[in-house]
């Protein structure tokens, strides 16, 4: 996975650094969606000498790469997460335990469509992110638990 890291920062013209990669191999490791904090905390364990503005510039370029997805929480905080499946698709975030899924499902043709017609525009690209409680989260709060 490492050499695919590589190649990716190539294609974007970033240096492949340790401190990148190690961004992308925490990422890669969770299910979830991480905070620029967590993330920090887990690389000074491996490098003692790293500023929280260097991860948040690191994971905003790779964001802007699409290496990675910005999720919009909430919260008004963003968080970040790899998601392994490049085919076009969106998520749902559940807002409980920060499990990331995907949804295969786009209504974009639709949605173009209405703002040819309707607004005489064009869409560039768009971002939808559901927000809301996973079947185990919702079970629990369902049960008072």
């Amino acid at each position: 996975m490492r050499n695919n890291f590589s190649l990716a920062l190539k294609k974007l013209n970033l240096k492949i650094t340790p401190k990148r990669l190690a961004i992308l191999e925490i990422l890669m490791k969770e299910s979830v969606f991480l905070g620029p904090e967590e993330i920090w905390k887990k690389l000074r364990t491996r490098f003692k000498k790293i500023g929280l503005p260097t991860v948040y510039r690191n994971l905003e370029e790779l964001a802007e790469g699409n290496i990675i997805s910005k999720i919009n929480h909430p919260n008004r905080q963003l968080y970040y997460y790899l998601c392994p499946n490049q085919s076009p698709h969106h998520h749902f975030i559940c807002l409980s335990c920060h499990k990331v899924e995907d949804i295969n499902f786009c209504i974009l043709k639709e949605l173009e469509e209405e703002v040819i017609n309707n607004i005489r525009g064009k869409v560039l690209s768009h971002i939808l992110q559901i927000n809301g409680l996973c079947k185990e989260c919702f079970k629990e709060r369902k049960n008072g638990l």
